[in-house]
């Protein structure tokens, strides 16, 4: 692998090629949400990537970082631990630079996800238990003389968090002519802690006043361990929410980046996605509903002291991709999960810009 991560025309090649296609890809539009009161809520619409989620941002970050300290060369096979939508884009750069690429991930995984992994060409390797995906594709990497990408680990130190256009650049860019321009809250979620990371350095690198909330499956750790640093593991049953949420804290989260976090219920989360996607006219997942359900306490707070502003999220994925899971009812029954008496809660929500957890 040595010898093959010293071609620099290659490796000059490939990063021209994955930079072309930046080139080509618009910036994703920020939404704004019709709501009630004196509060400006918005998405950040990531779904519009080519390869359809927040990840895409991260993929592209990992692979340059790969590439530019030499871990990967024109035959490296590239392997990666994820619930998705991380190896969803990553199998899109593999193959922009003819690569091969594998996918470690729970069984559970959307056949949806599934499929567009297929579809950019990547291979799938399946685990039973989430846990074992780290393991699975640390021994893959050994015995194929490959790379194992690690979005993990590497996660917040691959984006260049002072800007290049990053997702925090992009918000604060966009939110430039908006009536309130810096926001008073971000509200995220963390899968690897990359995005919080980047929001939070850049946020104190521009010495702004916003403030960044964590949105976390209930089931999580990482909002334990803002709580509580000693908290580094959840014995929880996994949540249902893709793509955000962890059952270890993983390398790439800080804590201390995050102002405030709030835990959501599976129930919450499937009742945001489903009213974010009537509201705004786009289908939109189970983590883009999990931001709704936080960003809904947070503006809240925010009206209870009397205070106007700005509020910005993440629409990170399309609601498409979990056809068979989370957007299908029976399914949903299956898994002792009733998102309607939190529907009404966010509708009203919308209705008044005041939030009451009747649910």
């Amino acid at each position: 692998m040595t010898s093959l991560c010293r071609d620099r025309a290659w490796i000059d090649s490939a990063v021209q090629t994955i930079e072309a296609d930046f080139n080509r890809s618009a910036d994703t539009h920020l939404l704004r949400a019709p709501l009630a009161g004196g509060v400006h809520l918005y998405f950040k619409d990531e779904s519009t990537h080519p390869t359809g989620s927040l990840k895409h941002r991260l993929a592209r970050s990992l692979f340059l970082y790969a590439l530019c300290n030499g871990w990967i060369g024109p035959k490296t096979p590239v392997i990666e631990a994820s619930s998705g939508s991380t190896a969803v884009s990553e199998a899109y750069f593999a193959r922009l630079l003819g690569l091969r690429f594998i996918a470690v991930m729970p069984r559970s995984t959307s056949a949806e996800k599934v499929a567009q992994i297929e579809f950019h060409g990547g291979e799938t390797y399946f685990v039973e238990a989430a846990h074992e995906v780290y393991a699975q594709s640390a021994r893959l990497a050994a015995e194929l003389s490959g790379h194992y990408m690690d979005q993990f680990t590497y996660a917040e130190r691959a984006t260049d968090w002072r800007g290049n256009n990053n997702i925090a650049q992009s918000i604060f860019s966009q939110m430039a002519q908006e009536p309130h321009p810096e926001p008073a809250w971000i509200v995220a979620g963390a899968g690897t802690g990359g995005t919080t990371a980047t929001l939070g350095r850049f946020i104190r690198y521009n010495r702004a006043q916003t403030q960044l909330c964590l949105a976390d499956p209930q089931a999580s750790v990482f909002h334990r361990h803002v709580a509580d640093r000693g908290a580094t593991t959840s014995a929880d049953q996994s949540s249902i929410i893709e793509g955000i949420g962890r059952a270890r804290c993983e390398p790439s989260f800080n804590p201390e980046l995050i102002d405030r976090a709030i835990a959501v219920s599976d129930g919450a989360s499937i009742a945001g996605a489903r009213v974010a996607s009537r509201r705004l006219g786009r289908s939109c997942g189970g983590s883009t509903g999990t931001n709704l359900w936080a960003c809904a306490q947070v503006i809240e707070a925010m009206a209870a002291k009397g205070q106007t502003g700005s509020v910005v999220t993440l629409l990170c994925d399309s609601g498409e991709r979990y056809a068979s899971t989370l957007s299908n009812p029976a399914w949903l029954a299956a898994a002792g999960v009733d998102p309607g008496p939190y529907e009404a809660v966010l509708e009203t929500f919308f209705e008044t810009g005041r939030f009451g957890t009747g649910a």
